[in-house]
């Protein structure tokens, strides 16, 4: 391809080999590409997201180009969707100082979403790439949203500059940045979210079925569940009816019997989902905040977790039943 033709199109200055070093390679996105309808609701949708999850931290972004760069919208927005706490500076004025806490709170994202190949990077999240930070926030969305109702099948032409011996040279490509909606790989909905918008009125019916099945396990411990949405907000039935239904022995040490403030129940509640997770029983990530704050969607997918695994067992061992009505 013609080096200079995509400069035609991309309507910017050509990036000298100073500022591009030999060997490197840099995308950058034509301005049809920034106009295409598809791509501008998609960072509206996540923009809409972002600032809804920081609300209690009164934090509001305004552009994903401008706003992610120094890590301090990031670090907020990994704590309070993966439930855990930085250890990083909380306000860093310098650039040097900037770059460091995006480094780390980079590194905790990346252990969390463990991707094979990211394709993001301190350099290019600092350098203020669009196409880098779009991939992280998507990546976020995936692990700790699957249900956000992202635009499908969002394409991007992007132009890759490479620095070689002889010079600039340029190629075009096509980057795809969410699946199609008819992508059989795509993420199942979310079953409760289409209960509570498809069939609010069939929700109590799903809440008693599930305390039913609550209470027969925990009834030999002395306890009684009414409230699916209060007497799980501290985690203490949810670790023993884990420890129950999953054999698991829990030292008192471990956990807090009678929680006394939020942070006591947020650890019950966190560990209860760790748990869950090394069993491989939540088929949707759930934030341990979202219990704690007594949201009936997160606590019923956590308990619907185990009453498919345990109900079916329990049946099965019981032998058929004669066929279903």
């Amino acid at each position: 391809m013609d080096p200079e033709s995509p400069y035609n199109l991309l309507q910017a200055p050509r990036p000298t080999e100073e500022q591009l070093p030999q060997g490197e390679r840099k995308k950058l996105l034509p301005p049809a590409s920034r106009e295409d309808p598809k791509f501008a609701a998609l960072q509206q949708m996540l923009l809409e997201w972002i600032n809804a999850e920081l609300l209690p931290e009164h934090i509001v972004v305004r552009s994903l180009e401008e706003d992610m760069f120094d890590g301090l919208v990031l670090h907020h927005l990994f704590q309070r969707l993966a439930g855990t706490r930085l250890e990083v500076e909380e306000i860093a004025l310098t650039a040097v100082n900037q770059r460091r806490k995006l480094a780390a709170v980079l590194e905790a994202t990346d252990r969390c979403l463990q991707e094979e190949r990211p394709r993001w990077s301190v350099d290019a999240i600092f350098n203020k790439d669009l196409l880098a930070t779009l991939h992280l926030l998507l990546a976020l969305a995936k692990r700790f949203q699957p249900s956000l109702p992202l635009p499908p099948n969002v394409q991007v032409e992007v132009i890759t500059m490479e620095s070689t011996k002889s010079g600039l040279k340029s190629e075009k490509s096509v980057e795809q940045l969410t699946a199609s909606s008819t992508d059989k790989d795509q993420a199942a909905k979310d079953v409760f979210d289409e209960l509570f918008r498809l069939a609010p009125e069939k929700v109590g019916a799903v809440k008693e079925a599930i305390v039913t099945f609550v209470n027969q396990k925990v009834e030999r411990l002395g306890l009684s569940v009414q409230d699916l949405d209060t007497q799980f907000a501290d985690g203490v039935i949810l670790l023993l009816l884990i420890g129950q239904l999953e054999g698991f022995f829990l030292h008192l040490k471990e956990f807090h019997l009678t929680p006394t403030s939020p942070a006591e129940m947020l650890h019950n509640v966190t560990l209860a989902l760790e748990l869950l997770k090394e069993e491989g029983l939540l088929g949707c990530p759930v934030r341990p905040e979202d219990i704690v704050n007594k949201d009936s969607r997160s606590t019923l997918r956590v308990l619907y977790s185990l009453f498919c695994k345990h109900k079916l067992k329990d049946g099965t061992d019981r032998g058929p039943r004669g066929p279903p009505s």
